[in-house]
């Protein structure tokens, strides 16, 4: 059972949202505006966040930036609209994932359990080192020079995919399947958005990245470094 801490502001989708999620097994906080869902995160944290963007008081962006600045916890947007506007500004402020209203409860149950097993990947192989980089793959950290890196159960399986063959190029297609476990034609922006956040933590000059690098018109590439 997994705690979803729940931040709507509309009382019918929040109530009804919860009652559907607790049918799935889940454990559900609620909060109706973007400071209280903040507090209830720094009294006890939740496995994951489901954070509406159109807030009162404070918006979701916010929200989801100030998340960011103090916790890895998984994050799911809900969006009105698909466009570039509310899903480019959530990811950019760290969200994991994004689902659309009106959501179905299944498909956000499935969003919540595909970012929960991303949490609990592990691999039974030893650390890789690249230059001041290490990736402990069994225990899940990351190194660079002596100070670990707080990145997001996403940024992580990202960096442990793309790291699994240095060199190997995957498309965002085979990234958008391995990671976020979408069997269908999803959204390359969740791809760009995490890649960003991730060079930002690991790379000396995210602008001119060594570890995550681009592969024009495919995907991208860990390295060679």
């Amino acid at each position: 059972m997994a705690q979803i801490l729940l931040i709507e502001d509309d009382q019918s989708i929040r109530t009804s949202l919860a009652l559907a999620l607790g049918r799935h097994g889940h454990e559900i906080r609620e909060a109706g505006t973007g400071e209280d869902g903040l507090r209830m995160l720094a009294s006890a944290e939740p496995d994951v966040v489901v954070l509406d963007l159109m807030l009162p008081g404070m918006d979701g962006f916010e929200v989801c930036r100030r998340i960011r600045a103090k916790s890895a916890v998984p994050v799911i947007m809900l969006t009105a609209r698909g466009d570039d506007f509310d899903v480019v500004g959530g990811l950019e402020a760290g969200a994991d994932d994004y689902v659309i209203k009106p959501v179905q409860p299944r498909v956000l149950d499935a969003r919540i359990r595909a970012v929960l097993r991303r949490g609990t990947f592990a691999e039974q192989t030893q650390s890789g080192r690249y230059r001041d980089l290490t990736i402990d793959r069994a225990a899940l950290t990351v190194t660079k020079g002596d100070q670990q890196l707080a990145l997001t159960p996403t940024e992580l399986r990202v960096l442990l995919e793309l790291s699994r063959s240095p060199g190997q190029v995957l498309s965002r297609m085979q990234l958008l399947e391995l990671v976020w476990e979408y069997d269908y034609l999803g959204d390359s922006r969740l791809v760009d958005n995490c890649v960003q956040r991730l060079r930002a933590k690991i790379e000396d000059e995210p602008a001119r990245p060594v570890f995550v690098q681009t592969v024009r018109g495919f995907g991208y590439r860990f390295g060679p470094v």
